[in-house]
């Protein structure tokens, strides 16, 4: 990405310009400024954030929750849920959480909104329970992703999303037709080849 002339031109710099320097990019880059205050500064571990932010998400998931309105509301809360995740996983690089903290996402959403997603005409519950389905298959990528051993963590959370799905008509019917096993889920049993599956699903315009 960069020369080897201009690193070293960085690297020969006074250290007060680097540090001018330093702090106007950190001004204009939040993450990385995020990033290095929690590995220079921040006395908590990666998991104590994890456990942290996991309290404070279950408790935002129970107060939109009871607030329903829609599920378009309650889509975009989600939503924004998920992009705090992802914030979480950018400052920490938390990849053990990014898997535990979506599917423990997905599971209290459904726990306490299964019904009120069921009273709804399928066409209004469609945008979200294709979110629910696409994130789903998202968790189990990430999780094929990751070193084999770390399997046996996921399975218990992983079948109690997968008996969740299989309590609502709506999102039953979304994942068979997008391509989404629920039998995944519920066994943790995950395919070798659901990189290729999910790619092509894509590629034939699903999950979207």
């Amino acid at each position: 990405m960069f020369t080897k002339e201009f690193k070293q031109a960085i690297q020969e710099l006074p250290s007060a310009e680097k540090d001018k320097l330093i702090f106007r990019l950190l001004r204009r880059d939040l993450d990385l400024a995020n990033r290095l205050h929690f590995e220079l500064v921040d006395v908590e571990t990666v998991e104590e954030k994890r456990n942290t932010f996991e309290k404070e998400m279950f408790t935002k998931i129970k107060h939109y929750s009871e607030r329903f309105y829609s599920v378009g509301y309650l889509l975009q809360d989600t939503r924004f849920m998920s992009g705090e995740i992802t914030n979480h996983v950018k400052i920490t690089k938390d990849k053990f959480g990014e898997i535990t903290l979506n599917t423990k996402m997905l599971i209290q959403l459904l726990t306490l909104n299964n019904d009120k997603i069921q009273q709804q005409t399928y066409s209004k519950s469609y945008t979200l329970c294709i979110y629910v389905i696409a994130r789903a298959f998202k968790i189990l990528l990430l999780i094929k992703a990751i070193d084999e051993d770390y399997f046996i963590d996921f399975k218990e959370d992983l079948s109690q999303l997968g008996k969740l799905i299989g309590q609502n008509p709506m999102l039953m019917r979304t994942a068979i037709n997008n391509g989404l096993d629920v039998n995944w889920l519920l066994s943790g049993e995950i395919p070798e080849n659901i990189v290729a599956m999910h790619k092509e699903i894509r590629a034939n315009g699903f999950l979207k």
